[in-house]
């Protein structure tokens, strides 16, 4: 029944055999979800710990892997739950819930991604400069700005579907969480909230990557007719932030297209998918800080020694 005592339930049927490897599937997503963890919190408490680290770009590092950590969770305990659930289905209260939070907590991304691009723009392009530019007010205006801005993006929806007037003809997801296949459960999709998917689209990644795409085009203009120094420390702090935005604007650009391109992707290839976005990326960002920044991989060689020498 997709109705009992008057709640409405979503069936998630993104899903493949989970019944015969649920155990298998429990285990491994689990598993994965103390790697992300412990993976991201580690660097994030090397960058808390060692006061050479408390400059901005570490401490925007630090808050883009915590943000990571919130994104895995907006994920991961629903799914380790319906890996052991007979039905896998979810409110639609929670099914909201979820979109709302997976919308907040991951366009986020894009925001860190380009206050990190600025920091790096003023420090190689107007050294001179950046003490007075980067003041700590400074960093506590783009950490709040980064994480207000798709806060509020992503309620704009929520509201929209929250409303009475929002009718459900489907009830099956043709995924594993509530992401915008959400949409595809509407009779008729609203105009509003179709206009205003575009304008958030525009504002929250388009927006944000032409940004870091002009900084870093910047960045390249000055290190190129610079000495081998200032390029040597361009390659090293900037290559790991393109890498992690190359990564994030595929996984990006897969969730916007999935549901225009539904009938196209098997149940396989759509689970495959959709791991991808839980599992690959959260890992991708503290590999990448981890042993791409020279500092941080400095500190977590020396965490490593002392784990060893403890055990």
């Amino acid at each position: 029944m997709n109705n009992e005592m008057n709640v409405t339930y979503i069936f998630l049927d993104g899903y493949v055999e989970v019944n015969k490897y649920k155990y298998a599937y429990f285990l491994i997503m689990l598993s994965a979800f103390i790697l992300i963890i412990c993976s991201n919190l580690s660097i994030v408490y090397l960058i808390w710990v060692n006061k050479n680290l408390h400059e901005p770009m570490y401490v925007f590092i630090a808050a883009l892997l915590v943000n990571c950590v919130l994104y895995s969770t907006t994920t991961y305990p629903k799914l380790l739950i319906d890996f052991l659930s007979e039905e896998q289905r979810i409110t639609y209260p929670a099914c909201l819930l979820q979109f709302y939070l997976f919308y907040f907590v991951g366009p986020a991304e894009f925001f860190l991604l380009a206050v990190m691009s600025y920091d790096r723009y003023v420090s190689i392009c107007k050294p001179l400069l950046y003490p007075t530019l980067m003041t700590n007010t400074t960093i506590t205006v783009f950490l709040v700005f980064s994480w207000f801005m798709p806060a509020f993006h992503a309620s704009i929806p929520l509201i929209m579907l929250s409303s009475t007037k929002v009718k459900l003809c489907n009830f099956n997801i043709k995924g594993m969480f509530c992401n915008n296949a959400i949409y595809t459960l509407l009779c008729t999709m609203p105009r509003s909230l179709a206009i205003y998917g575009v304008f958030a689209i525009l504002d929250i990644v388009i927006l944000p990557i032409l940004f870091i795409l002009f900084s870093y085009t910047k960045i390249l203009i000055i290190s190129y007719r610079s000495c081998k120094e200032v390029r040597r420390k361009a390659a090293e702090t900037c290559l790991p932030h393109l890498l992690v935005l190359f990564s994030l604007t595929l996984l990006s650009v897969y969730d916007i297209c999935i549901v225009r391109v539904d009938s196209q992707f098997s149940k396989t290839a759509r689970l495959f998918m959709t791991l991808q976005i839980v599992l690959y990326h959260p890992l991708f960002n503290p590999f990448i800080y981890g042993f791409k920044m020279k500092e941080i991989y400095k500190h977590l060689k020396q965490l490593f020694r002392q784990v060893r020498v403890v055990q």
